[in-house]
């Protein structure tokens, strides 16, 4: 089976087939460094880490490059407010993207180059633009001719008309059409600037992503990702130059996550609905390790199928939480030594692995699928308990945890050892400061407090033994919010740790 993906150029699912058999070129936007990443930037840099991770867990050499635009004017306007050097709030905003990300276990791609080492392939670029007549210069801006692009507007799905009407677009009333779009900026006084035909300037945004594109991908290259709010304009800008420029297909997939929503709004920085990574990571949980707490958060964000639009919920941690205690949970019993005077399980193991693993490819493989993958592992998680009451040799303990490894590894899941795990301790209370969880229904310590958590455990066990799942669900997420992981054991029983 192939992988498919929704190809947002096709509006349809379609089958990868790389330009180079087993081999994979990716470009993908990065972020603009004037501030510390939002959870959308978490969301937009996972989500790709995500798919290469598969496409080489597939077996796909893969070629990802993702940018850094460090010039431009939010960079320029942030650097005004604290009077420092643009340059030097480039390189603080850097350094901090590679905080955050390291904390969420994303991978560095194969290239990262940024706009301002570019320069000359920007300059070559707009200057073939203009030669072709695609391009005009107004005393010393240049500006692409949108109208002279007759696919304009495919990727979006909307003609010149419509976009046209309901575009943000910069004003300047001495552009030939209001559409056309800035490819290189006069330098104004202050501002830095680079020596072009022109006069001193910089690039503009769109042309930027394409010269570095090409520049390190060549002409056509198969993936180009980014969050779905860059379709218009930046995508549909980005098709419309580089294509005018090289005569040649730019990309043959366009791949785009969802946003991150805050009471079904797009979290951004223009709104003030944001969470820094920074802040949930400082914020929720714990004591020794950062990593932990980017696992949960990584959890959460892989737990909803990357195009949908994912709503920043209070519970998300906890809940995440939680459902990683039950993989480490397991690793931990396949680990611990114990008389090995049954292997009854080791025969059944066979079956419950191919099973796994059908169900794991075809998940993955159907636009990487992340929540239908999730289930796949949980489901494979409690056949494992099941064979384990049966008895698992030591041999086929150690198999089972390699599986778990191997198939968390293409998520960025289960790679820490079960001591790291257990080194944190969650804590609610902190969290409910920051997103508001309710306060507690019992107090740590009173004399009431077990005898609450056992008898909600045993009004679960009940609502289950029913198939009143909704119940059981409810109380599973009240004792979450109390900070109350519960494990439930192949003989029936449940346990329960804070």
């Amino acid at each position: 089976m192939s992988i498919i993906l929704y190809n947002t150029k096709t509006k349809k699912k379609d089958a990868f087939v790389p330009l180079i058999p087993g081999q994979v070129s990716m470009y993908v936007c990065g972020v603009t460094v004037y501030d510390d990443c939002h959870l959308g930037h978490a969301r937009s840099a996972l989500t790709f880490d995500m798919i290469r991770r598969y496409f080489e867990f597939a077996g796909y050499q893969v070629k990802y490059v993702r940018n850094f635009t460090d010039i431009d004017d939010k960079i320029l306007n942030r650097a005004k407010q604290e009077e420092v050097p643009w340059h030097e709030i480039s390189e603080r905003y850097i350094h901090n993207f590679y905080r955050d990300m390291g904390a969420l276990g994303i991978s560095k791609p194969s290239i990262e180059p940024r706009a301002t080492e570019h320069i000359p392939d920007i300059l070559h670029m707009v200057e073939g633009l203009v030669h072709k007549g695609m391009a005009y210069q107004l005393e010393g801006d240049v500006y692409f001719s949108v109208k002279k692009f007759p696919t304009y507007g495919k990727l979006s799905g909307k003609n010149l008309e419509e976009l046209q009407a309901g575009a943000r677009i910069e004003v300047d009333t001495r552009k030939q059409d209001p559409m056309d779009f800035a490819l290189w900026k006069t330098a104004k006084p202050g501002e830095p600037g680079w020596d072009s035909p022109w006069g001193k300037g910089r690039p503009g945004w769109h042309i930027e992503c394409s010269a570095m594109s090409v520049a390190e991908l060549g002409p056509t290259f198969d993936i180009h990702g980014g969050g779905k709010d860059l379709i218009f304009p930046h995508h549909e800008n980005e098709i419309a130059q580089s294509c005018a420029y090289t005569g040649k297909e730019f990309a043959r997939y366009w791949v785009h996550n969802g946003f991150v929503t805050v009471d079904k709004e797009k979290m951004s920085k223009s709104l003030g609905n944001f969470f820094t990574i920074r802040e949930i990571l400082d914020k929720s949980t714990v004591s020794d390790s950062e990593a932990i707490t980017g696992e949960c958060l990584r959890y959460y964000l892989l737990s909803t199928h990357y195009r949908s639009d994912l709503n920043w919920s209070e519970e998300s941690l906890p809940e995440a939480k939680a459902a990683l205690d039950n993989i480490y949970g397991l690793i931990q019993r396949l680990e611990e030594s114990a008389s090995q005077e049954s292997n009854q399980g080791d025969e059944a193991f066979g079956q419950v692995f191919r099973e796994f693993s059908k169900k794991f490819q075809e998940s993955m493989d159907d636009d990487f699928n992340t929540p239908k993958t999730l289930a796949a592992i949980h489901e494979f998680r409690v056949g494992i308990n099941k064979l384990l009451s049966k008895g698992l040799s030591n041999q086929m303990r150690e198999t089972v945890i390699d599986s778990l490894r191997k198939y968390g590894k293409p998520l960025g899941l289960f790679q820490l050892e079960v001591n790291q795990w257990n080194a944190i301790v969650y804590r609610p209370d902190s969290v409910k400061l920051q997103f508001n969880i309710p306060t507690p229904k019992f107090v740590v310590g009173k004399p009431n407090e077990t005898e609450w958590i056992e008898q909600k455990i045993k009004l679960r066990n009940e609502a289950r033994a029913q198939k009143d799942f909704s119940t059981a669900d409810t109380i599973r997420k009240e004792l979450t919010e109390q900070g109350i992981i519960l494990e439930d054991r192949p003989d029936g029983t449940t346990r329960w740790k804070r």
